[in-house]
């Protein structure tokens, strides 16, 4: 650091210690872990101690600068050494084995991570034995610091985290740079939406300036007025176009998809109902102003202008401004309760409702004013066959809701027998509807198995607002005490086609795999027929007591009948076959339809944002095998690289980021056999490379879990693969630094790049400005 920095430093560091001192200016080791904002006593006890110096059982000002002094400005030696006191819990100048294992299990409840007691062990004497050179049973400071050596992105990270969790604020440099909206890149990646907004803002300029003139007589309030109502009757109309699902969906396989951005369909429909509410409240301050102006020189007053029939205003009885006033209120309501805070806090039915009051909307526009009828009729008319086909599709033939297991951090996994006319792609979403859980409602969710897979469709569904919370305790209750034999006859039935279509679609899935792994693929398939669960399966989690179904859920209170739940045979406490009904509709199109036509395809999930992926992957992986040769004579296997009409791909790079341990397991099963299809390698290396992150675990950047990370690595390396998931590609902590992520995808030069994401808004605003950076298309699921 330069003489200013020091300075600043010191400034900041002695303000923090006030801030923590008490009275007598000494911090004690509770002030001490709150200011160090650890979860693990250990490490706030094992830093406090090498910090008091004196043995005083406090820090004053002076020993904390003198410690940080060195953490910051020592040789790499010197922080070596305090990182080896840290370890050398006893101080005898050694790390023995019961030593390292207590700092990797403070290490391993520091990053939320939980395993068994032997694969603590088995981390400890891995990293034990790598660094016990001369076998003597303990560590010495030489072998640690050999041993960091065979790190080097650890030795890195060491002088970074040195003094990471009490260094001062980064000061923002204020440096000139062009706006993020006026950089070519922005322009180039953003070409559609860009070229239709300025489309749209001069098609509504032109409507409002054609209307303003046509009412030059009236005074410019007036002009106002119709102005801004000629610019309503095109975007009331238009607003309904954006939500024709399946014409868009069809749209996507033409032309057109090059020119206009059809899959920011739900974004532009939010910027046209901003623009209409910012018309009405300036269409209705215009007229209240023209009225103001009308009263002064007739028998009517302004109220009798704004809230009677009486001035004979409007087409149909003097009605403009009664209608007038109510269109205000509804489209304000519309707005408010279409707001992210209310879809997002678990009363998305407050938004559904209140978002079908379209209805009255463009009822009272046909009553308000004379022309809007002419804007209404070719929307309209596609608007109700799109309605009609919909309400035909959903409920055409009985689907039934055939298996359900309930997974790990609240996912509920539907299997719904898939009818025979339902074709949909990779990543589609469907609207589903289950009349047990509520007759009305119906909810998007994506397609998470493969077009491939012919008899059944899955849904994962996490558990986040009202209806998905009931969805995931209707399952949780226990089966009723009577079941009848027919309905137990008719599950059984059910029960027996669902293993059916599972052992077709396994042994589809291992046609081609080679010889040497048939034995392991007959022992699975028996696993199949005995229990209907995978040989590799995560074993469920613990059940927690059922809930009661809230009041409102009774069917007897609504005056219908009992739900049938027509449960044959039950798996565990989390897995049940069933036979309940329900209604999709769809399947409706998203920006991944595009990943076949990409070369080198980046896949961003984040949390149940992995669901789109789950049934791209599996596609992905049928494409890969089917083009997959093996040799007969040594029974080598490898893919053609071939590029055809179906698949350009030639990369696939799939990163999943999570918060928790618990939130992978419930997809590790399909994971491990895409990487098992990929056992071999291949010339041009791995055609999927997966990427895991665990935002919960510390990152290496962080002293309290690089002993943690090395056992980690080390045991991955011995065991091929990763102690947290199970998997072979290792669980990375931390957060992605995109920056080296998307350089490392430019380096390999695999084709035009194209990244797909599915996640939370916040993040998509990072990836969206580095793909930007980068020149890459970027491409969110939106629904």
């Amino acid at each position: 650091m330069s003489q200013d920095d020091d300075a600043r430093w010191l400034e900041w560091v002695t303000k923090q210690f006030e801030s923590i001192a008490g009275d007598d200016k000494e911090i004690d080791i509770d002030e001490f872990k709150t200011a160090l904002k650890v979860k693990e006593s250990f490490f706030a006890e094992r830093f406090f101690a090498l910090f008091d110096s004196d043995g005083s059982s406090s820090i004053s000002l002076d020993e904390l600068l003198e410690a940080l002094e060195l953490l910051i400005h020592g040789s790499e030696t010197d922080k070596l050494k305090f990182l080896f006191q840290v370890y050398d819990v006893d101080g005898s100048g050694s790390i023995d084995p019961d030593e390292l294992r207590t700092v990797l299990k403070s290490c391993l409840r520091e990053s939320a991570i939980s395993l068994p007691e032997e694969k603590l062990d088995d981390l400890t004497l891995a990293l034990f034995e790598s660094a016990d050179k001369d076998n003597s049973g303990s560590i010495t400071f030489e072998e640690l610091k050999a041993e960091l050596e065979n790190f080097p992105e650890v030795m890195e990270n060491l002088t970074i985290s040195a003094a990471n969790w009490l260094k001062p604020p980064e000061v923002d440099q204020k440096k000139r740079h062009a706006p993020r909206y006026l950089t070519r890149a922005y322009w180039h990646n953003n070409s559609r939406k860009l070229f239709f907004l300025c489309l749209y803002a001069a098609l509504s300029l032109l409507l409002f300036i054609s209307a303003m003139l046509q009412h030059r007589h009236g005074g410019a309030w007036y002009m106002v007025a119709k102005g801004c109502g000629q610019c309503l009757n095109f975007n009331c109309t238009f607003i309904m176009v954006l939500m024709l699902r399946r014409f868009l969906t069809w749209l996507r396989a033409t032309w057109v998809v090059r020119v206009l951005p059809l899959d920011q369909n739900i974004l532009l429909h939010q910027i046209v109902g901003y623009a209409i509410l910012g018309y009405t409240l300036l269409h209705t301050t215009a007229h209240v102003f023209n009225f103001v102006q009308l009263s002064e020189h007739s028998e009517f007053q302004l109220w009798e202008y704004l809230l009677t029939t009486r001035p004979g205003i409007g087409w149909v009885k003097g009605t403009a401004s009664v209608t007038g006033v109510i269109l205000q209120v509804v489209i304000c309501l519309m707005v408010l309760c279409s707001s992210t805070f209310v879809r997002r806090s678990g009363h998305f039915e407050v938004f559904y409702w209140s978002h079908l009051s379209y209805v009255w909307v463009w009822s009272l526009l046909m009553v308000h004013c004379a022309n809007f009828w002419k804007w209404f009729v070719a929307p309209g008319v596609l608007f109700l066959v799109e309605k009609i086909v919909g309400i035909a599709v959903s409920r055409m033939g009985g689907l039934y809701i055939v298996e359900v297991n309930l997974l790990p951090s609240k996912v509920t996994h539907l299997v719904i027998k898939r009818p025979q006319f339902f074709h949909f792609k990779p990543g589609d979403y469907l609207y589903i509807n289950i009349p047990v859980i509520a007759k009305y409602e119906w909810h998007p969710f994506t397609i998470s198995s493969a077009p491939e897979q012919s008899d059944t469709l899955w849904l994962h569904i996490r558990s986040m607002g009202q209806w998905t919370n009931r969805l995931y305790e209707y399952f949780r209750e226990p089966d009723s005490e009577v079941v009848s034999p027919k309905r137990l006859a008719a599950s059984l039935r059910t029960r027996r086609q669902l293993l059916k279509s599972q052992e077709e679609l396994f042994s589809a899935t291992y046609r081609n795999r080679d010889v040497a792994s048939n034995e392991d693929d007959a022992i699975e398939l028996m696993m199949y027929r005995q229990n209907g669960s995978r040989a590799d399966a995560a074993p469920p989690p613990p059940q927690t007591p059922a809930k009661p179904l809230p009041d409102g859920l009774e069917p007897a209170e609504r005056g219908e009948a009992p739900p049938i739940r027509e449960v044959s045979a039950k798996f565990g406490e989390n897995h049940r076959f069933c036979n309940i009904k329900c209604y999709v509709d769809g399947p409706y199109g998203t920006p991944t339809r595009q990943i076949f036509a990409s070369e080198h395809a980046v896949l961003i999930g984040a949390g149940i944002g992995i669901t789109p992926f789950a049934s791209i992957l599996q596609s992905i992986m049928y494409r890969y095998r089917m083009r997959k040769q093996n040799c007969p004579s040594c029974n080598y296997s490898w893919c053609e690289n071939i590029k055809d009409s179906e698949m350009k791909l030639r990369k696939v790079d799939f990163i999943w980021i999570n918060r928790d341990q618990k939130s992978f397991e419930w997809f590790v099963s399909l994971l491990t056999k895409l990487e098992m299809d990929q056992a071999d390698e291949e010339p041009e290396g791995r055609f999927l490379q997966m990427h895991m992150y665990m935002t919960s675990a510390l990152s290496k950047n962080d002293m309290k879990a690089i002993g943690l990370q090395m056992a980690l690595d080390l045991l991955a390396k011995k065991e091929k693969k990763d102690s947290i998931t199970g998997l072979r590609t290792r669980t990375q902590p931390g957060r992605p630094e995109w920056g080296k992520v998307f350089q490392k995808v430019s380096e390999e030069n695999k084709g035009k790049v194209h990244v797909f994401y599915c996640g939370s808004p916040a993040l998509a605003k990072v990836i969206k400005a580095q793909c930007e950076h980068f020149g890459f298309n970027f491409y969110k699921e939106n629904f």
